[in-house]
């Protein structure tokens, strides 16, 4: 993994004076990412990582200066972050491989920044997720003056969707989106809310006639339990929809469905049913899979807070928001690749404090 590292670093420009770098920049890199690969992500944790770990990071990178506060502040204000985010995506490409069928795409906002004067609406980046090895393969910041819906198409054209299926929530179920992954030779699986309200509407209705028992479907339905929660999902599949009439404006459509999720936690019982569009022509089971597959990128936001606190970054630049959120990304998706190879039981947070205090564990996870 260091010699991956070096190599896909070494082309990110260093734009500072040489005449007065004390620290490579591919080693200050490396240190970003031991440090996340550790479970830590601040500023004054990762010096102190640096500082505490100073021999082995001599020994195995050649590291044998860790820089100052001010040093990695000016590092990450002048790293060019877009590039940063493409050469993490071929390392975790190389690493991990990009094997998967499902492509699921989804924004995160970094809260902290919410409050930050620099920030209009805050800083947002949409993901483009391998819900099977846990791969980020690419991903951009949202525009202030402009929201996810054209950030996911511009991010549809830095990726090889082919044969993959993409998967979104509502805000994405546009037409020329849908469009889009169509002209890409890719296949859609896309949730369909208010924001178009007479496809909605009409969508709505048949599925719920279905689900009445007035219409003929297909149906599938699976089950979990967790704790002192129980879950069912159905699927019901329309057989027919040529009598939507905006079928032909939405490329390549050829599936409506409807997913119930009933559930009982504790006695108390709910259901909420949900509803899509597909290019597929598929059956409810896998459909049932495709729609839980989207959640993992869920779960990728989720990690993101929960193991690294991201929304309480408080790191003021752009591009080291920006920086730090890759590195979590790679972190998580080393990790996960790792807990998939040697089947242990450990939680990726305890993983990670564990490459804190072993440094020999560290290096069993790089050494994929």
């Amino acid at each position: 993994m260091k010699e991956i590292m070096a190599r896909h670093f070494s082309v990110i420009e260093d734009r500072r004076c040489q005449c007065d770098v004390k620290h490579k920049l591919v080693n200050v890199l490396i240190l970003l990412m031991c440090a996340a690969l550790c479970g830590l992500d601040t500023l004054s944790e990762i010096i102190e990582y640096g500082q505490q770990k100073q021999e082995m990071l001599s020994e195995k990178f050649g590291i044998n200066k860790i820089p100052s506060a001010p040093t990695m502040c000016r590092v990450l204000n002048m790293v060019n972050s877009e590039l940063l985010a493409i050469c993490i995506v071929n390392i975790m490409k190389e690493l991990l491989g990009t094997k998967g069928e499902i492509i699921a795409i989804d924004g995160k906002a970094i809260c902290s920044t919410e409050a930050m004067k620099r920030y209009e609406r805050g800083l947002r980046i949409v993901t483009a997720y391998i819900t099977k090895n846990g791969v980020s393969i690419g991903q951009l910041a949202v525009d202030t003056k402009t929201n996810e819906i054209p950030c996911v198409r511009e991010l549809l054209d830095l990726i090889n969707i082919q044969g993959k299926i993409v998967t979104a929530d509502a805000e994405h179920c546009q037409k020329d989106t849908v469009a889009k992954v169509m002209e890409m030779q890719g296949d859609y699986c896309i949730c369909v809310k208010g924001n178009q309200q007479n496809f909605y509407e009409d969508i709505k209705l048949y599925c719920d006639d279905m689900i009445g028992g007035g219409l003929p479907y297909k149906t599938a339905q699976t089950s979990e339990k967790n704790r002192d929660r129980y879950e069912v999902r159905e699927c019901f599949l329309a057989t027919n929809i040529d009598w939507l009439l905006q079928k032909d404006q939405w490329a390549g459509l050829s599936s409506i469905f409807a997913i119930r999720r009933s559930t009982d936690k504790d006695g108390v019982k709910s259901e909420e049913t949900s509803y899509y569009i597909s290019s597929l022509m598929d059956t409810p089971e896998r459909f049932l899979e495709i729609v839980r597959e989207h959640w993992r990128i869920e779960s990728l936001h989720w990690q993101l807070d929960m193991v690294f606190g991201e929304d309480e970054c408080r790191i003021l630049s752009e591009n080291g928001q920006k920086t730090m959120n890759m590195f979590r990304k790679i972190s998580l998706a080393v990790h996960k690749g790792y807990k998939e190879r040697t089947e242990h039981k450990k939680s990726i947070r305890k993983q990670m404090f564990s490459c804190l205090l072993n440094d020999d564990e560290l290096w069993r996870v790089m050494s994929l």
